[in-house]
């Protein structure tokens, strides 16, 4: 006999913020030995085809009692998540590039990528292989884990299930998960990985990406190229990109390799534009919006409006956050912000002259209460138009997410003068959030708060 497993996620592909069950057992050894324990040796990489026998990518070996049904359960969840981040870069692997320059040569945001980029954090292979230990009698030692079985390589990424995410339930089984179908770029009507609603807005200075799965569910279902359609305020089309995500030269790659491959980010806004596409650059004065598709019209066409400068003057803050697929989403902020300084004051009090010299000296400037050091933090109240229903829902994961940053417009300074200029982190200070409806609310806008993440400061006197 052997240990088997009774249940596994069902798709191979999935979110690991969920649930991941697996149950083990082995009936004989529950019953005739002693000490019983299953054991689990989990296996995280980067590369596919994870060899069990090695101890290479073995990241943690677990055990658990049998339980009162003879199996032993694991919920992985806890560890597999946090060997995946959000990519705040580029792929150091792949040629991405910001205004025609590798990310080898200048470091630059993810937010900024011409065209595009792999995922080096945010995706990884797991997989698992499962032991049994026991003693031959209550009083006998345990011997090494024997009996082994192996799982199936899965694929997990950065994402994350909300309670009332509809899971699918294997035909006459025990598994159950996630189904992504909606998200594979080569199925009917699937989108990005993303939340957002297929019309969005932006300025001609905004930058941003569009995140997408590629070689999922087989190694053979890749995305074969984009397609942007360019439109004046008339509706008559200026013209055509079309571009291939699986190129290396684009900051791509041609087929399945690691784990990196298979999440892909297309900087797909305006000013993403900017850095690359020749007739972007040739209709820009004119364009009213413009279209984003998989080129086999297998996805949802996306619509990007053009946001005009306000007429009121009031300045547009761009945020981006991670939302729930461990991707990028993007919100422009057009209407009144207000912005307002929290100074947190350290003082002393001063000797009014000199007590070390011969004589006391008076000092007109000297004495009386000072500010030692002044530490500044700068907190900005934001303002959205009115928007619709499905916006609404979707700037609910802006209140929820725990990563927030302020992404600043194009400039045409030269490529390597980027650090400390374009992203500028934020906390969310809203506490709360009303959900608004047309049906209660008629125009919808909503108000939120934010605190620049680093202080201002002052020399120490």
């Amino acid at each position: 006999m052997a240990v088997s497993i009774d249940q596994r996620p069902l798709y191979k592909v999935l979110p690991i913020g969920q649930q991941v069950m697996f149950s083990v057992s082995e009936p004989t050894t529950v019953a005739t030995k002693f000490k019983v324990k299953f054991v689990a040796e989990v296996r995280v990489s980067s590369s596919a085809g994870i060899n069990p026998n090695s101890s290479d990518d073995l990241i943690g070996t677990f055990k658990t009692t049998p339980n009162n049904a003879g199996v032993g359960m694991f919920d992985l969840r806890p560890i597999l998540e946090t060997f995946v981040s959000p990519d705040n870069e580029p792929s150091s692997t792949a040629n991405a590039t910001y205004k025609g320059i590798p990310n080898s040569f200048v470091p630059f945001p993810i937010h900024l990528v011409d065209k595009y980029t792999l995922s080096d954090k945010s995706i990884k292979f797991f997989a698992v292989r499962f032991l049994v230990e026991s003693a031959t009698d209550a009083t006998g030692s345990v011997g090494a884990p024997t009996l082994e079985v192996d799982s199936a390589e899965f694929t997990m990424f950065n994402g994350v299930l909300q309670y009332d995410d509809v899971l699918t339930e294997s035909l006459f089984g025990n598994d159950y998960g996630y189904n992504l179908q909606n998200f594979e770029l080569t199925d009917n009507d699937s989108q990005f990985l993303s939340n957002a609603p297929t019309t969005q807005y932006a300025r001609l200075t905004d930058y941003g990406t569009f995140p997408f799965l590629n070689f999922v569910p087989n190694s053979t279902d890749k995305v074969s190229s984009l397609t942007l359609k360019y439109y004046n305020s008339s509706g008559v089309q200026l013209g055509t990109d079309e571009d291939v995500p699986n190129q290396t030269s684009n900051g791509g790659v041609a087929s399945l390799g690691g784990s990196n491959t298979m999440l892909n980010y297309f900087g797909g806004f305006p000013a993403n534009l900017d850095g690359w596409s020749t007739i972007w650059d040739a209709h820009k004065a004119n364009i009213s919006y413009y279209t984003i598709q998989d080129t086999n019209g297998e996805s949802v066409l996306y619509r990007i409006n053009i946001l005009c400068p306000n007429l009121k003057g009031f300045e547009a803050i761009r945020l981006a956050w991670l939302n729930q697929w461990g991707t990028w989403d993007y919100y422009t902020f057009n209407m009144k912000s207000t912005r307002s300084i929290q100074t947190n004051r350290t003082s002393y009090t001063q000797l009014g002259g000199t007590w070390n010299e011969s004589t006391f000296k008076i000092s007109d400037y000297k004495g009386g209460k000072k500010n030692f050091r002044v530490n500044s933090t700068e907190k900005i109240k934001l303002n959205t138009d009115f928007v619709t229903e499905a916006e609404g829902v979707w700037l609910e994961e802006l209140i929820n997410s725990n990563e927030v940053y302020i992404v600043n417009g194009f400039s045409s300074d030269v490529s390597n003068t980027i650090t400390n200029k374009y992203i500028d982190p934020v906390v969310l200070t809203t506490s709360s959030y009303v959900k608004k409806t047309i049906a209660n609310d008629k125009l919808m806008q909503y108000t939120i708060e934010i605190e620049k993440s680093k202080m201002k400061r002052t020399q120490a006197v």
